[in-house]
């Protein structure tokens, strides 16, 4: 082992035969296949690469992390050990860069320059790492690492673990001429959760609780069964929240041959981890460690507004006269929910008993669930495994209608009628044409919940019980896509789950891909390829504003410590994972045979976690042709290309079909776009009888052009604003950004109106960053002063944010209600506080 730790930014290069490869400040041979030339950012022992196409090659891995191995040291806040990296043979793996003596602190690396752990602190090699030996590489006088046999060299030493790409401990990976790797034998390091989730087994939690709606409380216990699955384990380290209070720990060990269960009081630390939850450290007994031996922990806590805990006065309910509560897991809030291993990797079931007060119904994303009207209790029941970001909870004044044999909709009295006449025997025929494709639907049940508009997404794919916003009821188009992506998640996302949040798009690329299956067998191509091309334009109006090198643009988004996975929620994870999964559907030449394989991937991998390489091993085992013709290295379409590349998708799939729904958007976009519009030809397109999705799609290219002419403005303005008046919020919204960007002040009372009805996340915040990032703040502050009574205080927050950037909010507490309008900052011309992507730039479904 050696201390190999650089900070600066090179390049390498690979070339056929033997040659070096060159970082600047060292070097390795290895045996190449072909030539090739690829830029390496080496920080902080994260070697940003892609690992060259070869034989026996030093592995480069692709963000690779050092090693975690012995105690950890720091290097700038992170704690990492010793450093190493993965050579691969034929024969296998190992990680030793040096046997022997080799290894040594202050090595010279990039003409004299010493770089080691710690300011200086060299890593103590393993004692077993210090055994004699012949050196499996040696540095000589100018920094060349040259590699040379060792005849004590043993398989193993193979065994060792190291750090791969996607931060799992590789055992043995293997090598194939696709680039794969095998990784059954992998070990995820979630570096967004700060349970020790490895060492133990949980198969099944419940929780008991008491909802108190007058001071905004949950209060009562979890108890979690648990098995170790490693020797040694002296701590169960949960993630949890501020905003979660522990009151107790208590632990239940099964008395051995018959003797009684024998009740413990544990004692527990909570520590801080990240801005977005803390480390709950339970000492475990040794009575309690028995490998492979089940015991129970019953936690007693009380928890109150954290992130995934939404309380709604009655005033931000639909209808305006019970409170209502409800949950958001998705990606890491639920520990403030319950504690938790809070990772997609770990899936239990679970079960749960609700007290609330009378009138309130209580609804969970559950398989099974029972109700005690004298007592007024619920219970609920989750027979499938699940992560615990899918685990929800909703109360309020709810009713249900049945839609289909396995469907019901569920919302405020107010709005059910509406919510059944707009679903009421579609939802039954999307399943059935989602099992044609997919397989069978394993959930049993596929309800639905309508929310309030303070519910902070447009929809999430809860398994039983998919919660949706209540503003998408305006649009049907919008309603239909939402839910069949819903639907597609309980195939792709639930029943196989992303293993870590890096790579998220495992569930949404193939929720969406298979979403547009589902829309093309039951409403044809054209309706598939014009939703399509509107999202798709959506996705490069994204990357212009980003820039075609901003890494949030991969599919395998590396986010360091500390950083909220629901951060990295963008069109990437949806529109570039669908293109890659639509590329992968075209190599295999038959879209039918593809349906087939997908079919085969949920039935291999129902019910766990997996990673890319998982997919993309099973996709190349499942088209042995496409293995043996080497389609993962396709120039220029590489599949570590796709996963690790920034920028657009490298192919999109073929969208002529729709071309008699997107051509006439593009023909009056362009007629639009003439120095001088001709009205008589512009009147011949009548927006009247065209789609949703042809709407937004033509006002999305003209808000493009943004700005415009005062006088095409004003022609615009003559021939639509009356028309789109009547049209759905998706049409307005983007009608009134036009109106926004372009300072039309005579149609700003529409603003206003617009603002007054709606009061989701979605509307707001794109037209409040808008009038912000124009002149318009003063009118803002106007509006947002007479409407934020009735915003949810996060929302509230949020606006406060865009409105008063200099005004320095305390984002731990709602914000009070604001008495008089503050005084608007002296730049009319302030950026918006989120830059300038705005919400419908991303406002895709979970």
């Amino acid at each position: 082992m050696v201390d190999l730790i650089a900070q600066k930014q090179n390049h390498y290069s690979c070339f056929s035969n033997s040659h070096n490869i060159t970082t600047g400040g060292w070097l390795a041979k290895v045996l190449t296949r072909g030539n090739n030339t690829i830029p390496v950012h080496i920080q902080s022992c994260c070697f940003h690469a892609v690992r060259p196409l070869v034989d026996g090659v030093f592995a480069l891995h692709r963000e690779m992390w050092c090693e975690l191995r012995s105690a950890p040291l720091q290097l700038e806040n992170f704690p990492i050990s010793k450093a190493s990296l993965c050579v691969s043979t034929s024969a296998g793996s190992f990680t030793d860069l040096f046997g022997g003596n080799s290894g040594r602190s202050g090595s010279r690396f990039d003409g004299g320059t010493s770089t080691h752990l710690d300011g200086g602190r060299r890593a103590e090699l393993d004692s077993e790492d210090r055994r004699a030996r012949s050196p499996l590489f040696k540095f000589d006088a100018v920094g060349t690492v040259s590699c040379i046999s060792s005849p004590n060299f043993t398989m193993a030493e193979l065994q060792r673990p190291t750090l791969c790409c996607c931060r799992k401990v590789l055992t043995v990976p293997g090598k194939s001429c696709e680039g794969g790797r095998s990784l059954a034998h992998c070990r995820l390091v979630d570096i967004a959760s700060a349970s020790n989730f490895h060492s133990f087994k949980l198969r099944h939690f419940h929780l008991d609780l008491h909802l108190n709606f007058a001071v905004k409380r949950m209060t009562g216990w979890q108890v979690l069964e648990l098995t170790p699955v490693q020797p040694g384990v002296q701590s169960l380290i949960l993630d949890t929240h501020p905003s979660l209070l522990i009151h107790s720990v208590d632990c239940k060990v099964p008395g051995a041959s018959g003797a009684p269960d024998v009740f413990l009081s544990l004692t527990y630390r909570v520590e801080p981890f990240t801005d977005y939850g803390s480390s709950l450290n339970i000492s475990l007994p040794a009575a309690v460690i028995r490998p492979h031996r089940a015991f129970r922990v019953t936690i007693r806590y009380t928890t109150t507004d954290g992130p995934a805990i939404w309380w709604l006065d009655a005033e931000l309910t639909c209808g305006q006269t019970r409170p209502l509560v409800f949950t958001q897991g998705h990606s890491v809030c639920n520990r403030s929910f319950f504690p938790c291993f809070d990772t997609p990797a770990v899936k239990s079931t679970y079960s749960a008993t609700v007290r609330v007060p009378e009138g309130v119904t209580v609804l969970m994303s559950a398989s099974r669930s029972a109700y005690s009207k004298q007592d007024r209790v619920f219970q609920f029941s989750m027979e499938y495994p699940v992560p615990a970001y899918l685990v929800a909870l909703v109360a309020g004044d709810l009713q249900h209608a049945d839609i289909g044999p396995r469907s019901r909709v569920w919302a405020e009295p107010c709005i059910l009628t509406c919510a059944v006449s707009k679903l009421g025997g579609s939802v039954e025929r999307w399943l059935n044409v989602a099992e044609g494709l997919f397989g069978p639907y394993v959930w049993g049940r596929y309800d639905i919940v309508f929310l309030p508009p303070s519910f902070p997404i447009v929809a999430m794919e809860n398994p039983c019980l998919t919660f949706i916003i209540s503003s998408i009821l305006e649009s049907q188009e919008f309603l239909l896509i939402d839910v069949i992506h819903e639907i597609a998640h309980g195939w792709f996302g639930n029943a196989v789950t992303n293993a870590t949040w890096e790579e998220m798009w495992l569930s949404e690329g193939l929720a969406t891909y298979a979403q547009r299956r589902i829309t093309t067998e039951a409403y044809g191509e054209a309706f598939t390829c014009l939703e399509t091309v509107f999202r798709l334009d959506a996705l490069h109006r994204q990357m212009r504003l980003l820039g075609d090198n901003n890494p949030v643009s991969k599919l395998q988004a590396k986010f360091e410590p500390g950083v909220n996975p629901s951060s990295l929620m963008n069109l990437f994870t949806y529109e570039k994972g669908f293109c890659f999964v639509s590329y992968l559907s075209q190599l295999c030449g038959d879209i039918k045979r593809f349906d087939s394989f997908l079919r085969a991937y949920i039935e291999k991998f129902r019910f766990s976690s997996v990673i890319a390489q998982d997919l993309l091993d099973f996709f190349l085992g499942f088209f042995p042709e496409l293995k043996e013709s080497c389609v993962a290295q396709r120039e220029g379409l590489e599949f570590e290309r796709w996963l690790n590349g920034c920028g657009p998708p490298l192919s999109e799939p073929d969208l002529s079909a729709g071309r008699a729904l997107t051509g006439p958007v593009q023909h009056l976009c362009d007629l639009w776009g003439m120095d001088a519009p001709d009205p008589q030809l512009i009147s011949t397109f009548d927006l009247s009888s065209w789609s949703t999705f042809q709407t937004v799609l033509f006002l999305d290219r003209l808000l493009d052009r943004s700005p415009l002419p005062q006088e095409v403005m004003s022609l615009l303005s003559s021939c639509y604003s009356a028309l789109l008046d009547g049209m759905n919020a998706e049409v307005q919204i983007r009608w009134l950004q036009i109106v926004v960007r372009n300072s039309f002040y005579p149609d700003l009372p529409r603003v206003r109106s617009f603002l007054h009805k709606h009061t989701s996340r979605m509307y707001t915040v794109p037209l409040y960053e808008d009038l912000c990032g124009g002149v318009m703040k003063c009118f803002a502050v106007e509006v947002f002063y007479q409407t934020q009574a009735r915003l949810h205080p996060n929302l509230r927050r949020t606006l406060q944010q865009i409105l008063f950037q200099s005004s320095a909010l305390n984002t731990s507490t709602a914000p009070s209600l604001l008495t008089s309008p503050p005084s608007a900052p002296s730049s009319p011309t302030d950026p918006p506080a989120n830059g300038t992507i705005a919400l419908r730039d991303v406002n895709v479904s979970a």
